[in-house]
């Protein structure tokens, strides 16, 4: 798997096959909805060099992947490979409620060099669990690389149960879970019978999930606070839980406000105020009003970041 690499990113460990803070990037647009592949690079280059990051994950929910075509999804993938992929790990989102269509994805991805890809179970079709784990092996029996397991109820509609869990860590590629089912026991018991590496997908639950044995996260508001995320998981780490307990709640308020509306809505307006590579979102999303800017920009001020 890539984390046994000689060339694998900074970070990266058997206990951490991605390092431990990531963030789910957006994909810049420009004014007329065209890609930005410039800052897209650019803005990757921000987040690795200058935010903490261990990681970025491409084409992901953020990503807004379910607006952006197959040659789109390379052309951003291949941007952020070639602008940080030397120092960071490069996650693709590969993705969908079709198995064949995943795994051209996921072939794609490593082509384009990605290090790893993120799946997520398969959305509205709502298969049984013996489906998703068919589905998890032919994505991570089609490449090389080592894969994160995205569990997404809420958006997904079906969880990866834990008797799943357990089977699919038996598989030598599937190596993380990026968690967003926000059922801590359900975590905790994977943790303790497998060697599996979670990663926080909820950011208000990212210093909870690490005390349940988590090593990471992968972020939205990394974006605009990846330095204190970096600082809140290295305190938890070094045994400083009071420092990492205290970053946490200082960013409250940031957790609360990027998320009063979907998560990419408000992060693009995050990345619009500080004049960052962001652009306007995809229909059906729609960019914030002026009156969720403002309200915004209070709750960024009430975690200590003003714009």
């Amino acid at each position: 798997m890539a984390a046994s690499s000689a060339s694998a990113p900074p970070g990266v460990t058997p206990e951490t096959p991605f390092g431990r803070v990531l963030t789910a990037m957006v994909t810049p647009f420009t004014r007329d909805g065209a890609l930005d592949l410039e800052g897209a690079a650019r803005l990757a280059a921000e987040l690795v060099d200058q935010g903490g990051h261990d990681g970025l994950v491409i084409n992901g929910t953020t990503g807004e992947a379910p607006t952006t075509s197959d040659a789109e999804k390379e052309q951003v993938l291949r941007a952020v490979v070639e602008a940080v992929g030397d120092r960071a790990s490069i996650v693709a989102g590969v993705g969908t409620n079709d198995t064949r269509h995943t795994v051209e994805l996921a072939r794609s991805a490593e082509k384009a060099g990605a290090h790893g890809l993120l799946v997520v179970t398969p959305y509205y079709n709502k298969p049984p669990q013996s489906g998703l784990a068919a589905h998890f092996r032919s994505v991570a029996d089609s490449t090389g690389l080592p894969v994160i397991l995205y569990d997404i109820p809420g958006r997904s509609g079906v969880p990866i149960a834990t008797d799943t869990l357990l089977r699919l860590a038996e598989h030598d590629r599937i190596v993380a879970v990026k968690d967003a089912k926000d059922d801590l026991g359900a975590a905790s018991t994977v943790l303790a019978n497998t060697n599996l590496a979670y990663y926080s997908g909820t950011d208000m639950l990212n210093l909870p999930l690490l005390s349940v044995g988590g090593v990471g996260f992968v972020s939205v508001v990394g974006h605009i606070v990846g330095p204190r995320l970096r600082e809140l998981v290295d305190a938890y780490v070094a045994g400083d839980v009071a420092r990492a307990k205290e970053i946490h709640q200082g960013l409250l308020p940031i957790y609360e406000g990027i998320f009063r509306s979907q998560g990419v809505i408000l992060v693009k307006a995050a990345l619009g105020l500080q004049g960052r590579p962001g652009g306007p979102v995809r229909s059906p999303l729609v960019d914030a009003t002026t009156a969720e800017i403002e309200r915004l920009r209070a709750d960024l001020a009430a975690g200590g970041l003003a714009l």
